[in-house]
């Protein structure tokens, strides 16, 4: 009888491990759901990976990281051509990171990095209570109460919609930047042919 008992004890003992393994290696939800693509936010930044969040913006938020990476390496490239010292080196200084990112993951990354949004999103994410869709947008509300809105884009992904206002402040600052710089540049050129 006892070695029944231990057998079964083993027995169930090896089924709740290997059902144990199958429900911690459940695949996510679709991102193609607004669940989905925010159990991705909250993945990537659990493993320190918010360039990986990148996926999961709205189409508009993505298009501004890639215009002010742009913008960022035009005016450094003007800087560097026609800026004289001290000037030239402060504002290289100021641009290479996000001049010289490779795309434009990495410049999400490096300003959610510097203005807090990785923090802040670590700080407010948790489990998901409920996901309200509104035709194109979508809310996830979290078991903190905290709201995260979504926007399903054109290949039918869910992106987030938190940062874009400010992502879109970035870039067309980064434009009006451009433009101070490269009218600088030509006084600049204008002057040195003197």
């Amino acid at each position: 009888m006892r070695r029944r008992s231990w057998g079964a004890i083993v027995i169930l003992g090896l089924l709740l491990f290997i059902g144990s393994g199958r429900v911690m290696h459940l695949p996510f939800p679709s991102d193609h759901t607004p669940e989905g693509a925010y159990l991705r936010i909250a993945k990537s930044l659990d493993e320190d990976h918010p360039r990986e969040m990148f996926a999961y913006l709205e189409t508009e938020a993505q298009w501004a990281c890639y215009s002010i990476r742009d913008a960022r390496a035009q005016a450094a490239s003007r800087v560097a051509a026609s800026y004289p010292e001290p000037p030239r080196a402060e504002l290289l200084t100021a641009y290479a990171p996000l001049a010289t990112a490779p795309d434009g993951a990495d410049v999400f990354a490096l300003l959610a990095a510097q203005k807090g949004w990785v923090a802040r999103l670590r700080h407010d994410l948790s489990g998901v209570a409920r996901v309200e869709v509104d035709g194109e947008r979508a809310s996830v509300v979290t078991a903190r109460g905290t709201r995260y809105p979504f926007r399903r884009r054109d290949n039918g992904i869910w992106g987030l919609t938190l940062f874009t206002a400010q992502l879109l402040a970035e870039s067309e600052r980064a434009a009006r930047d451009l433009a101070v710089v490269s009218s600088t540049a030509d006084d600049y050129q204008r002057a040195s042919k003197r």
